[in-house]
């Protein structure tokens, strides 16, 4: 059932245009295991998804030094992802092709199913304050921030996207990872971005 839901979120993303079995018999004909009573998880254990249903993020914390994004529903952790951010990650993006991920409190604002890369979600940086320090200094403050997977047309081989920072100064992760974080994550969600 929870494949069947996967494909189905897949396929509404226009990713692939296979016609979805009503059943896969193989998986639907195997015995399944009983129900175990749930049993409370620690603080900051990650949360699996049960039954029909996947775990609502209604937060995501990116701690660039850890090279981590999380996604939270309140304190809990329900997932977290490797993330490769920007060329020159240190401190704060302040403009155009310093190719540095911002540091702050943000929103996922916009989604892009058809981007340059596997899936985009917009972070909305630039803020006021982002907008006014660049001005200040004569700069353009940059945009188009996006947390985002692979490239569409990549240009190196799988091992450089998978070990270095390679980003203009976005949030890059796995396209299998992006998947579940598009799924996982609502509109307007809150991002904050720590160094």
């Amino acid at each position: 059932m929870q494949l069947t839901r996967i494909l189905t979120a897949v396929a509404a993303l226009g990713l692939f245009s296979a016609a979805l079995p009503a059943a896969t018999p193989f998986v639907d004909a195997m015995p399944r295991a009983p129900a175990l009573a749930p049993t409370p998880l620690p603080r900051g254990s990650i949360i699996p998804a049960t039954g029909d249903s996947l775990p609502v993020a209604n937060r995501v914390l990116v701690r660039k030094s850890e090279r981590r994004l999380y996604l939270l529903r309140g304190t809990e952790v329900l997932r977290s992802y490797r993330v490769a951010l920007g060329l020159n990650p240190e401190g704060h993006k302040e403009r155009e092709g310093d190719f540095r991920t911002p540091e702050g409190v943000y929103r996922l604002v916009r989604r892009n199913p058809r981007s340059d890369f596997f899936l985009s979600m917009q972070v909305s940086y630039p803020d006021v304050q982002d907008v006014s320090h660049a001005r200040r200094n004569g700069w353009a403050p940059g945009g188009a921030i996006m947390i985002h997977g692979l490239p569409n047309d990549p240009r190196k081989g799988h091992d450089y996207y998978a070990t270095q920072d390679w980003t203009d100064g976005c949030i890059a992760v796995t396209n299998s990872d992006m998947l579940e974080i598009w799924m996982l994550v609502g509109d307007d969600t809150p991002i904050e971005i720590q160094p």
